[in-house]
């Protein structure tokens, strides 16, 4: 039996306009967003464990009201239930005040055997959080695996990195984060639309996880933005008619760029 507690993330579309708002951070009210792609990955490989053995999924996220899409589109796809915090003095929160968050969440979900992440979020992308997590929850951490397989108590992983490929494995309870190679994530269906409408989903404030308003948010950031501006938009290419010596001109241009 494994109860499992995933990670998911609302972010701003990477296929719209991100922006800041007049603190300098991302504006994550005014912007279409979404369920972090790579949040996908964690929701499914949870439910892959689940359905081999017995337990239960639940999704928890921190972020404005907007942050229920995240919720509901995992419960969506068949998480069982959900927790959203939400407290207007979190936003501006980096990494270190976002892990406090999620920890002492998890503390309150109390019933928990893995705590599941993915990657990163596709719009930070610093993948600390798991490891930020694991060492607040005093806990091991497995990260980054492209294959999960569970034997008892234990769970053992493979990671692929650049120069070699290590199994690693853990006991008891633990953080895990997965990557994009692990599964290929199901789509809602219409069954799991309407079920997901009965689903518990329960909010709370910082308040409820015994946190003061000064561990979060923008004030107690350990970095901060100074200043932004827009990426310049594209220039046209340069067009090369060739006349018998493209090739001649195109080692040339790529010799002036030191591509070779």
């Amino acid at each position: 039996m494994a109860n499992i507690v995933v990670l998911v993330k609302y972010v701003p579309d990477a296929t719209g306009d991100r922006t800041f708002t007049s603190d300098n951070t991302v504006d994550r009210v005014g912007v279409d967003g979404l369920l972090s792609e790579l949040d996908e990955y964690a929701v499914e490989e949870a439910l892959k464990v689940v359905e081999a053995g017995d337990g239960e999924v639940t999704v928890l996220t921190v972020g404005p009201e907007q942050a229920a899409d995240a919720v509901r589109k995992a419960l969506q796809i068949g998480a069982h239930k959900g927790v959203h915090v939400l407290d207007d003095a979190i936003a501006g929160s980096d990494a270190a005040a976002t892990s406090l968050v999620l920890a002492k969440a998890i503390e309150k979900i109390a019933d928990y055997d893995i705590v599941m992440t993915g990657l990163a979020s596709t719009d930070g992308a610093m993948s600390v959080v798991p490891a930020m997590l694991a060492e607040r929850l005093g806990l091991p951490q497995l990260t980054f695996a492209s294959e999960l397989t569970i034997e008892g108590d234990t769970i053992r992983i493979r990671r692929d990195g650049d120069a070699a490929t290590e199994t690693i494995e853990a006991s008891g309870k633990m953080v895990v984060s997965v990557t994009d190679q692990i599964n290929e994530p199901r789509y809602p269906s219409f069954k799991g639309i309407m079920a997901a409408k009965k689903k518990p989903v329960e909010t709370w404030s910082i308040a409820d996880l015994g946190i003061e308003a000064s561990q979060v948010g923008t004030a107690a950031a350990w970095t901060k933005v100074l200043s932004f501006e827009p990426r310049p938009p594209r220039t046209a290419g340069e067009i090369v008619t060739d006349e018998g010596d493209g090739g001649t001109k195109l080692a040339e241009y790529l010799a002036s760029k030191k591509f070779v």
